[in-house]
């Protein structure tokens, strides 16, 4: 295979409008492939937002009405996977050959998701990933994904996975990556610590990958003056700095890290580069060793409800 460019988007949501959100997403994605990116990363609850600093008022044993307020206008935020944000975004990515990685806030019924979706070219939405474990406070406002979500997907570029955020700490999670093969491995995520980027450097070595992280760059103005928000008030008042790279399966960060404003990286990615990695370490290859570790992972969507009819036949 032959080289070719990638791109990371570090850039605000508009948690407010998630279809102004979508168009913004829209002319990133055309921008980075005017510029001849196949592989474009977008953080993690771009679209919908990452209600950075917002306690929706439930301290224990107590949800304020207000917080309930702030829960609803959230939700309505939210995309439906058949939604027209989704649509204008496919309707871009349409335009070229590329496969576009964007985090969203997914809403399904009265329950909300932090999830991935992922684009490629004519063929519109083929997948999604929603994150299995929300991070501390954000278990109060998102659900529980399941192993039904977790694809590795074969395109014209490599593999490509997701794994969102802090998920990236679950070594199950990052083994069954690497057990599917994944070459691209995107990150989304809301973390813009120091230590971020080398937990990536540290990914890209241990799988033998490609890591593409992308984080927002999001200030205080980008929610109205009244939304709650633990960081400040002041217009300008950075709640996400962005940190956003892309490494290489040695380890070497190409592109990035990013801290001060918006921008879209670009680097390239030699697939050789990955088995010249993988000669002296494959993680799920061989330096496995399956007679004294293993994992198993269940893969099966887990419905809260199953209707069982008198024929005995299941349905959901």
């Amino acid at each position: 295979m032959n080289t070719f460019n990638v791109a990371v988007v570090q850039a605000s949501s508009i948690p407010t409008d998630s279809m102004a959100c979508a168009e913004k997403a829209a002319r990133y994605v055309r921008e980075a492939t005017a510029n001849d990116a196949k592989v474009i990363v977008f953080p993690e609850a771009f679209l919908g937002g990452y209600p950075k600093g917002n306690s929706f008022g439930a301290p224990i044993g107590m949800r304020k009405p207000e917080g309930r307020d702030a829960y609803a206008s959230y939700h309505e935020q939210a995309i439906a996977l058949d939604g027209k944000e989704a649509a204008l975004i496919a309707e871009a990515v349409a335009e070229s050959d590329a496969f576009v990685v964007i985090g969203c806030i997914e809403k399904d019924g009265g329950t909300l998701y932090c999830t991935v979706l992922f684009f490629h070219g004519s063929k519109g939405l083929i997948a999604t990933h929603r994150k299995l474990m929300p991070t501390a406070g954000e278990r109060l406002v998102w659900g529980f994904g399941d192993g039904s979500t977790m694809p590795v997907i074969d395109t014209p570029y490599g593999r490509i996975g997701a794994v969102i955020c802090w998920e990236n700490y679950m070594p199950m999670l990052r083994m069954f990556m690497y057990g599917k093969g994944v070459a691209l491995y995107c990150a989304p995520t809301a973390d813009d610590r120091d230590t971020w980027l080398p937990s990536m450097q540290h990914i890209a070595l241990e799988g033998r990958c490609y890591v593409l992280t992308a984080c927002q760059y999001l200030r205080r103005d980008a929610y109205p003056a009244d939304a709650e928000c633990a960081l400040g008030d002041a217009p300008d008042t950075v709640l996400l700095r962005g940190g956003s790279a892309i490494v290489d399966p040695n380890g070497q960060v190409l592109a990035g890290p990013e801290f001060h404003r918006e921008a879209v990286l670009y680097a390239t990615v030699d697939p050789r580069q990955i088995v010249r990695g993988k000669f002296d370490f494959d993680v799920a290859g061989h330096y496995a060793r399956p007679d004294i570790f293993s994992l198993s992972v269940d893969t099966r969507p887990k419905t809260p409800v199953t209707c069982i009819t008198d024929a005995g036949d299941r349905g959901d």
